[in-house]
């Protein structure tokens, strides 16, 4: 039986998030629902990253397996013939051995979030990224941001509903760079707690506007404490950039990887 591995991309505002829920469409149902147009079956979809509901990808992976082989541009191709009219495209799709895993096999995850800092709404990117009309400081949010850069526990920026067993994790990169009125926040780690990022940019943000300041953040990650950090952005600012993986290794060592963020 063979697996595959697909790369995907997807506007997260129509979903009610990646998983498959009773409460609306999602995006591994779309998925599964194309698979079953395509080739009578309804496998399993599992993805790298479990996105909530508004949540967008550039680089979400996901893999299945189907009971007959098929050309890997032939998956790629019918699938995004059956994902219309939904706001969904397989970038890439390849064959790879059995015990690959699109979230246990994943070495590194990637998300950006997007702050649009002017006075005027967005026009073009309306859903796409979180609109703050008053000036932010985005040095002093870089500043800030250095304190959680490396490994701590971050019980502080995670959500109350979180399942991680331990909220001990290692941020490899977190990045704050202003490009005239856009704000970049990217945010790079092994794997990441539940609403992690969002709590991080909604914190970074009250820095931004000079309420808190560096040592404030210091305090709120020493804290331990959800009530302690600043407030959760909103999910349409953020995307699921990249997932990286060892093909060769597949190490699987570190499965606590809740749920990947948001």
């Amino acid at each position: 039986m063979p697996r595959y591995k697909l790369t995907l991309e997807y506007d997260g505002t129509p979903f009610v998030g990646w998983q498959r829920q009773e409460n609306g469409p999602s995006v591994a149902g779309a998925l599964a629902e194309a698979i079953e147009r395509f080739a009578g079956e309804r496998p399993d979809v599992s993805g790298a990253g479990r996105t909530d509901a508004g949540v967008h990808a550039l680089g979400q992976v996901a893999h299945l397996d189907l009971a007959n082989e098929k050309p890997a541009e032939t998956v790629r191709a019918a699938l995004n013939f059956h994902l219309k009219p939904h706001p969904i495209a397989v970038v890439e799709a390849e064959i790879v051995p059995g015990d690959f895993h699109a979230r246990f096999s994943a070495t590194w995850r990637r998300y950006r979030y997007r702050i649009l800092n002017r006075r005027a709404p967005p026009a073009f990117d309306r859903g796409h990224v979180w609109h703050v009309p008053v000036p932010l400081a985005a040095d002093a949010m870089a500043d800030a941001a250095a304190a959680l850069a490396g490994s701590h526990d971050f019980n502080s920026f995670r959500s109350a509903s979180c399942q991680a067993p331990s909220p001990v994790k290692t941020l490899d990169l977190l990045d704050v760079a202003r490009s005239e009125n856009e704000i970049r926040i990217d945010v790079g780690a092994r794997s990441f707690l539940h609403n992690q990022v969002r709590i991080l940019v909604g914190t970074l943000a009250l820095v931004g506007r000079g309420q808190w300041t560096r040592r404030d953040v210091e305090e709120a990650l020493a804290a331990r404490d959800r009530t302690r950090a600043g407030p959760t952005a909103p999910p349409h600012g953020l995307c699921l950039m990249e997932v990286r993986y060892d093909l060769a290794a597949d190490d699987r060592g570190d499965t606590e990887v809740a749920s990947d963020e948001e």
